[in-house]
């Protein structure tokens, strides 16, 4: 098979690389013609590639290459890396043998229970380049759901606009979710918060209230940030932002929106998430306090005094915004968000496989020529860093206080622990040159069998 892989020649007469238009990218030297570029492979097709057609030429940087979601090239000699989805990432669909001249690279900006595998060390070290939401890996994607700070710096609508709204019968706190048994479990964390304030629930998640119209019910209208939409959640002076699923830098728009709008994020979710506030106010961390009714007690001493509760938005203020961190990441990433004057992290996590693949390419010629004084080009291998995700573990109490027929505890505990069988299934597969990724579950039965139980 890996010989097979370097002969083959004809593989690519049916997608023509060479009959599209030869041309040089801006910034960029790579005179090649196409046929003589490297191949990045996307073997995820269901979201992905963002091309039209099955193929399309990228210049970058420093060089060029060739892109296509076509799987005829995957033994071809010039197939340098191939890039997976993490979503569509699965064990059992995966290009089996993995050759030795190719690289895999992950793209994953989506939620970790999405995909536990990835979260699991013997899942991760499977890829060489990442693209994450994890601040370590190769190309971050941490910033993902901020576009600017613009979008932070945003007016809020005065507090004794908040207030006269509370008059009128608002709660002090929103809860908004459709998407519920979640792996941070956080309805269950709600639902005992509820005991000890009041909470307008909006969604299909603990919903005690009506949204006022059925054009705001519509979910398409949340997620395009619709501006009676927005509107209507500024009314409300604290904003229950709870992630679905609980890691380091995984940070989306149920924090970042609330702080567009001046609705103080009460926030659970990335452990690391004041990391990357604009002060150090801003947000309300629910770890920060023993139990909900902790939590109810100061939310509602902040309700009811204007001046403590005014210090969370501070940061809306001419130089409110103190975070260098903050501040530098977003100047010098290189991707923008809604930004056409800059590539998208897609767009660009391309470009930087091409780039290193083509490195890499340079590095190894030029060892072949001269073996004893050029060292062999270094294998990138991811770390548990760059995704490496937790447990999920119960949004409110004891793992052991939950019934055994619980939809959470029956659900995402097996799945994480599941997902570390196949990652180690897959990884097993990987090292005996398995070419059947459809005996993924022999292998797993056999690690069961050696090790006497599952994880």
């Amino acid at each position: 098979m890996e010989m097979q892989a370097f002969e083959t020649a004809s593989v690519l007469s049916e997608i023509e690389f060479a009959t599209l238009s030869d041309y040089r990218g801006p910034g960029n030297n790579d005179t090649r013609k196409n046929k003589e570029l490297p191949i990045i492979l996307w073997w995820s097709t269901s979201l992905f590639p963002h091309f039209p057609g099955d193929r399309e030429r990228i210049d970058c940087a420093k060089f060029s290459c060739m892109v296509t979601n076509n799987k005829k090239v995957q033994l071809h000699k010039r197939t340098k890396s191939i890039i997976f989805y993490g979503t569509d990432f699965r064990a059992y669909e995966v290009p089996l043998p993995r050759l030795p001249h190719q690289t895999w690279a992950l793209f994953h900006e989506e939620s970790p229970m999405n995909n536990f595998i990835l979260s699991h060390l013997p899942g991760i070290r499977m890829f060489n380049y990442t693209a994450t939401f994890r601040r370590e890996s190769n190309y971050p994607l941490t910033l993902q759901w901020l576009p600017s700070l613009d979008y932070l710096t945003n007016p809020a609508v005065p507090v004794h606009e908040k207030n006269q709204w509370r008059l009128d019968g608002f709660a002090p706190v929103l809860y908004m979710q459709s998407h519920c048994d979640v792996p941070s479990d956080r309805d269950r964390y709600v639902q005992e918060l509820m005991k000890y304030i009041q909470i307008d629930s909006y969604g299909k998640c603990l919903n005690n209230k009506d949204l006022p119209n059925s054009r705001l019910e519509d979910t398409s209208t949340a997620t395009m940030e619709d501006s009676e939409f927005m509107n209507f959640i500024t009314r409300y002076k604290f904003h229950l932002a709870m992630e679905n699923g609980i890691c380091s830098d995984y940070m989306t728009e149920k924090l970042w929106r609330p702080l567009h709008v001046g609705s103080v994020p009460v926030y659970r979710g990335s452990p690391t998430v004041r990391d990357w506030m604009p002060n150090n106010y801003s947000i309300i961390l629910i770890d920060d306090f023993p139990s909900p009714k902790h939590l109810a007690e100061y939310l509602i001493f902040l309700d009811q005094n204007d001046d403590e509760y005014l210090k969370f938005l501070e940061f809306k203020s001419p130089g409110g915004i103190k975070n260098s961190i903050l501040v530098e990441s977003l100047e010098k990433r290189e991707w923008g968000v809604n930004d056409m004057s800059k590539p998208n992290y897609l767009n660009g996590f391309e470009c930087y496989v091409c780039d290193q693949e083509n490195e890499r390419m340079l590095l190894e010629r030029a060892h072949k020529k001269s073996p004893t004084t050029v060292p062999s080009p270094q294998v990138h291998i991811a770390s548990h860093s760059h995704m490496g995700c937790p447990q999920p573990t119960p949004g409110f109490g004891n793992v052991n206080e939950i019934t055994e027929n619980d939809s959470w505890l029956s659900m995402w505990p097996q799945d994480y622990w599941q997902s570390l069988d196949q990652a180690e299934g897959l990884e097993a597969m990987i090292l005996k040159n398995e070419t059947d990724p459809g005996r993924l579950w022999n292998y797993i039965q056999d690690i069961i069998t050696k090790t006497g139980s599952h994880h």
